[in-house]
């Protein structure tokens, strides 16, 4: 009788296998036998088949997803252990990369009998939730059920052929693809060590495999590592091989934290390929401050796995300690700020100054010297301020960049305002008083109130420097981007002493200023002549402004309009006339709160940017020009691995120096032929308004901002050829015959 209620409890566990079916994923529950004994272990397959096109996710989903979880509902003596997962497959949509599971999967969880459970049938049932994701994603869930009994005598299965099915082809070889731990046995030796210095809150990780003694060779073709999930950091999906083709590999990651101390030991699975075999590894890594002692890190990347990672240096082949590159970046630092003072972007100001330092050529030696102090101070206080905004950002988790101020529309609103009224007042239109008496804020030191006036010099010398990278500037600052606050500060603060050099050696040598025009009326008509240069500004900052608000940009033009009819009425019926000082007040008031309201509130919605909404088309200028794509670490990749020459042009549409390359070195006949004979693509990258994918790439170059352009060879195992600031056609030509060959 025991017998056949036996044999009719099995025939009912084979008739009803609990099956749930979700809207595009089926769960089932399998177990590795049917009865079991006392204290002995079991094996659960939890089996999630997907339709075509349907994924679920690993335990580390990656950068979106969800886990699948399991909850037990089992009787008192069965426990349930951890999942064991398989593992998974990398599934990379344009945008974003995660671990997950295609058709099919099952995950194995261990269950564990009491030695005292009591024989007979016992129901196991668990709730089984994922997301299912194909072109969209939907979470579901499963009750799933099944029984087996529990009898000190093993019974043979009702129906052998299937249970050995499930056991071969399902537990069995699902309980392969899981990974086991790495031991002395399995003969190879991992570890990790930190790259470089830390990046606000991002850190570069060095992860190496390597066998320890072995008979054959294996050449590792590729390698990754898929980390588990963790509260406080995250290691992310993109990997970059600084070696591979050898019997190990060495790679590269990127380690995000937003809690607590940078871990010190990562877990995770380590994935090699050589030909057909995958060998696989679950690993608990110590994280070392540095690589072990003797390794050399080579720099070669594959570009097809560097998105997002800065490089790292050498080991062994920049081995100087930080003082000593420290000490190398203050030099360009301060050379890179000297060299601030002839660029586009500060010539108006210097023309300023030099006005300024004609008027107190027969002032005594102390009054110059003072207003030359001034000067440096208001430099470097804008500097402490830029340097204070970079620190800011970084520490709420963006990506920063040197001139990232003119990627904000609001921004350039508000300095083409300040810029118009600097104008106006070098044109006499009106003057900035303070206490009655007069400040010319452009930097007339003519004045009782000239400190002032030459504080507000540096402070306006300062802010239209930002959109220029010169010579040695441009390594100084990505050197910077990477370092802590305190050498942020520093490297900031010794570019503002580059820019107020000149002028503070001049005001501390007045004997100098003999060679000066000696000051006559002439300087009326050259500071009116000044405003032009300034007006010039506006016209550029206004066309920096299209590219945010498009053709609706005209309100910007009339609001600027309506600012300098104000400023007309205030210089000539307020601070010139003598009676309806206070209807003329009224007036400027009405005006510049009815033109804000209209012009940028209403018509030009000033404080919200126009979204680009193509994003696929060709950015050829004319018939004739370069034919420019959209730049994308993918479109570089698919470039290359066509065996094609890659041109890159990272600019903005703020960068003078970036406008100056284009027009003389690059958008040029001979380089369009040069691109045409080699068969080159050529991308740009537009950081005007400082998209983050750009700054990071910028960043892996260690650049702070633009300009920065690069010529990839049509060997995809090349390093890209990283060409200076300031171009000439030669310079362009001569890169793109080495990438040609």
């Amino acid at each position: 009788m025991r017998l056949k209620i036996v044999f009719l409890l099995l025939l009912a566990n084979l008739l009803t296998v609990a099956v749930a079916r979700a809207a595009h994923t089926q769960a089932q529950l399998l177990l590795s036998a049917d009865t079991a004994k006392p204290g002995d272990t079991i094996l659960a397959g939890v089996d999630l088949k997907m339709d075509v096109g349907w994924h679920t996710y690993w335990k580390n989903p990656g950068d979106s997803g969800i886990a699948t979880t399991i909850k037990w509902d089992l009787p008192p003596g069965v426990t349930a252990g951890e999942i064991q997962w398989p593992l998974p497959k990398k599934l990379p949509p344009a945008e974003v990369t995660t671990y997950g599971y295609k058709d099919e999967v099952m995950l194995i969880v261990p269950l564990t009998l009491a030695s005292n459970l009591s024989a007979g049938p016992i129901d196991l049932k668990a709730n089984v939730s994922w997301l299912e994701c194909n072109d969209v994603c939907i979470p579901a869930s499963a009750n799933i059920k099944t029984t087996f009994v529990v009898s000190d005598q093993i019974q043979p299965p009702a129906d052998r052929h299937r249970l050995e099915w499930i056991i071969e082809k399902g537990i069995n070889y699902w309980k392969s693809k899981v990974p086991l731990p790495l031991s002395s046995e399995d003969n190879w030796s991992a570890h990790a060590w930190w790259g470089t210095q830390t990046n606000g809150d991002t850190r570069p990780l060095v992860i190496e495999c390597f066998p320890i003694i072995t008979r054959e060779r294996i050449i590792i073709d590729t390698a990754d590592f898929f980390p588990d999930v963790s509260e406080n950091f995250e290691i992310q999906a993109a990997t970059e091989n600084l070696f591979g083709k050898t019997s190990g590999f060495r790679l590269r990651k990127l380690v995000k934290k937003y809690s607590g101390d940078w871990p010190k030991e990562i877990s995770g699975v380590i994935v090699m390929e050589s030909g057909d075999r995958q060998i696989t590894f679950e690993v608990k890594l110590p994280v070392s401050d540095q690589a072990p002692a003797g390794e050399i890190i080579t720099t070669q990347t594959s570009p097809e796995n560097s998105k997002g990672i800065p490089p790292v240096p050498a080991v062994g082949e920049t081995p100087a300690p930080l003082s000593q590159s420290l000490w190398q970046m203050l030099l360009y630092a301060f050379i890179g700020g000297l060299i601030l003072n002839i660029m586009p972007c500060v010539l108006p100001v210097i023309a300023l100054k030099i006005l300024g330092f004609v008027s107190e050529a027969r002032s005594s030696p102390g009054r110059v010297r003072a207003l030359g102090g001034v000067y440096a101070i208001g430099v470097l206080m804008s500097f402490l301020v830029l340097a204070a905004i970079v620190i800011g950002v970084k520490a709420a988790g963006h990506q920063a960049g040197w001139g990232m101020q003119f990627g904000s529309p609001i921004f350039i609103v508000c300095l083409a305002t300040l810029v118009t009224l600097v104008a106006l007042n070098l044109f006499g239109v009106f003057e900035v008083t303070l206490g009655g008496k007069t400040l010319d804020a452009a930097g007339n030191l003519t004045s009782r109130h000239g400190a002032s006036g030459a504080f507000f010099n540096g402070v306006l010398a300062t802010t239209l420097a930002t959109p220029c990278t010169a010579p040695f500037l441009a390594p100084a600052l990505g050197f910077a981007f990477s370092q802590s606050a305190g050498t942020i500060i520093f490297i900031f603060l010794t570019v503002g002493l580059g820019l107020a050099s000149p002028y503070v050696l001049l005001s501390w040598n007045p004997a100098w200023l003999k060679f000066l025009p000696k000051p006559g009326a002439w300087m009326e008509k050259f500071k009116i002549a000044m405003g032009f240069p300034m007006l010039a500004t506006v016209v550029w900052l206004f066309n920096i402004a299209t590219a945010s608000y498009g053709k609706n940009v005209l309100w910007l033009g009339v609001f600027l309009v309506v600012v300098a009819f104000a400023a007309w009425i205030f210089g000539e019926f307020f601070q010139r006339g003598r009676e309806h000082k206070i209807l003329a007040i009224i007036i400027v008031l009405i005006l510049l709160i009815g033109g804000y309201a209209f012009a940028l509130e209403k018509e030009l919605d000033w404080r919200t940017a126009m979204l680009e909404t193509d994003t696929t088309s060709s950015l050829k200028e004319s018939a004739d020009a370069i034919d420019w794509q959209r730049w994308s670490p993918e479109a570089v990749a698919a470039a290359r691995a066509a065996g094609k020459p890659v041109l890159v042009d990272f600019t903005a549409d703020w960068c003078l120096t970036c406008q100056v390359n284009k027009k003389t070195s690059i958008e040029i006949p001979s380089v369009r032929q040069k691109l045409k004979a080699i068969g080159a693509v050529a991308f740009v990258g537009d950081y005007t308004r400082t998209p983050d994918n750009i700054t990071a790439e910028l960043n892996r170059f260690q650049r702070a901002g633009v300009p920065l352009v690069l010529v990839y060879p049509k060997n995809s195992d090349a390093d890209a050829i990283v060409l200076p600031e300031v171009l000439t056609p030669g310079i362009v030509l001569d890169a793109l015959d080495r990438a040609a060959h």
